[in-house]
């Protein structure tokens, strides 16, 4: 009778020890999905929908004062082919094998890629720079408070080493204004705004981006998303 009572004690410690253990492990994969402030702004621009993107067309623009640029895109995202067109050149090349003579053409893609997917950046780029997210911060151009995203990329590696980004957005993580600021120097090279806002199946992209210190704005037109 008393090895069945030390039996019965022992099954119930074993019982009673899983059910903690199972209790822990819900509790500790409930903290693994968390989303983080990266991935929230990311999702909220619709970065769930990019694994179905195959390509991606776009044409870069730039209005400054009397001046014109522009150049377009067009990216294969899952073998990383990328062709660059404008109106003196088409160049083809793949990101995998980027050599000497297509640095400048891949700094010009990045550059221009960033402007387009900065949301998804976030995600993609996360292990290359620093975060600090704060709340109600007063915003540079419309002065009204939101929550600020810093990053700070690390001093080696990518095309731009050390400059920092300030995203500031509402509390449906979507951008409304950013700055940049070279070496993270702490007053900002350039300000602008994030807007008109299209959404293009499932991916919403901001396609306006004006400064308020300048007769200067950056736009995308020509999108296309397959």
């Amino acid at each position: 009778m008393k090895k069945l009572i030390i039996l019965s004690i022992v099954i119930s410690s074993i019982i009673t020890s899983c059910k903690t253990d199972n209790k822990k492990t819900k509790i500790e994969e409930a903290e693994d999905t968390e989303l983080t402030v990266l991935e929230k702004i990311a999702n909220a621009n619709g970065f769930e929908n990019w694994k179905d993107v195959s390509s991606i067309k776009f044409t870069f623009n730039v209005d400054r004062d009397a001046e014109h640029f522009e150049r377009t895109w067009l990216w294969k995202t899952g073998s990383n082919d990328v062709t660059m067109m404008t109106r003196q050149d088409t160049i083809n090349y793949n990101r995998k094998a980027v050599d000497s003579t297509m640095i400048a053409t891949d700094g010009g893609f990045v550059n221009d890629k960033f402007w387009l997917l900065a949301p998804y950046q976030l995600v993609w780029d996360q292990k290359g720079f620093t975060y600090e997210h704060t709340e109600n911060v007063e915003a540079p151009i419309s002065k009204t408070p939101m929550h600020k995203l810093t990053t700070v990329y690390a001093n080696d590696g990518g095309y731009t080493p050390g400059d920092a980004y300030d995203y500031y957005f509402g509390d449906n993580y979507i951008i409304k204004e950013w700055a940049y600021r070279k070496e993270n120097q702490e007053e900002p090279n350039m300000v602008t705004s994030w807007e008109d806002y299209k959404n293009l199946k499932g991916l919403k992209i901001s396609m306006m981006h004006k400064r308020p210190d300048a007769d200067f704005s950056l736009f995308f037109t020509g999108v296309e998303v397959k």
